[in-house]
């Protein structure tokens, strides 16, 4: 009896054990690259549900969306995560930009408060990520100190990382910029908004993470 109790607890452990715990997908990047809209996409595509609302003013995210199971495929693979949608991770956030939008006083103060906070939030979530998936607008220039810092963070801490241009259906947009400034990355020029090149997308995401 004691034999069969004691083959039982371990076999119940060894289960426990083997269980691989969930793949952590992280959307990085400053403010206004498209983080929400891609999550959005993603969600859409494979849930059939939004995760998050965009907006042009920038830090609409100020908190950590997470959304629990996530499964994509591309050609017979799949893989399953949690896909954390995280705030724009700025240098220095100001109440007089919201101003400049529109915004009275005491609403872009709360707003640059709460977007700081995000901030901090992003890069602590960064310790539980498998995956990072780093969406920079093709419109502008990726030689920012905000980019640079969100690299840096990323391979001192040796997370795999795919490059997202994103909003490459505008006329601005300049993908070989983005891979001259970061040549150690597989970077995937898509336009979230659009759904371009989403395909090719998955399957670099796929063949990232698996």
């Amino acid at each position: 009896m004691i034999q069969k109790l004691k083959k039982f607890f371990n076999n119940l452990f060894k289960g426990l054990f083997k269980k691989k715990k969930q793949i952590k997908l992280g959307l990085y990047g400053p403010p206004n690259g498209g983080k929400t809209t891609l999550a959005n996409k993603i969600c859409e595509d494979w849930l059939g549900e939004q995760m998050g609302s965009v907006s042009s003013i920038a830090h609409e995210t100020r908190e950590v969306i997470f959304k629990e199971k996530v499964t994509i495929k591309s050609g017979n693979k799949e893989i399953s995560f949690g896909l954390v949608d995280t705030p724009g991770i700025a240098t220095k956030i100001d109440y007089e930009d919201f101003l400049k939008e529109g915004m009275k006083e005491k609403e872009a103060k709360v707003r640059a408060k709460e977007a700081t906070k995000g901030v901090i939030d992003s890069i602590k979530w960064l310790d539980d990520m498998d995956t990072v998936i780093v969406v920079l607008d093709a419109t502008t220039d990726p030689y920012s100190q905000v980019n640079i810092t969100i690299m840096g963070n990323l391979e001192a801490r040796k997370i795999p990382v795919l490059v997202v241009a994103n909003k490459v259906d505008l006329k601005k947009a300049d993908i070989k910029r983005i891979e001259a400034a970061f040549p150690q990355y597989k970077v995937i020029g898509i336009s979230a908004k659009y759904g371009k090149n989403i395909e090719e997308f998955y399957e670099e995401l796929i063949k990232l993470a698996a």
